[in-house]
């Protein structure tokens, strides 16, 4: 099996909505192809790489957390 990798750039999230167990991100990113070459530093298993900045990291932990917390919530509710 040949797997494909990227090259992804973080640019902007804009929204995050979760159902049905999953987490939905609506974002602008760049995404390019990543060359099969590895680097001496890097695993010989072939990955993707997703790259963003401080503020976006910053603001996409809170959107995950905020969804998470969400998410537990509708769990407890649907456990009785």
């Amino acid at each position: 099996m040949h797997l494909k990798t990227y090259q992804i750039e973080l640019q902007r999230v804009k929204s995050m909505s979760n159902s049905h167990g999953l987490i939905h991100v609506r974002m602008e990113a760049i995404v390019q192809p990543r060359p099969a070459r590895q680097d001496a530093d890097e695993e010989s298993t072939p990955h993707s790489v997703l790259s963003l900045s401080e503020d976006n990291a910053r603001v996409m932990l809170l959107l995950l957390k905020q969804q998470i917390s969400e998410f537990d919530k509708k769990k407890a509710k649907s456990r009785f």
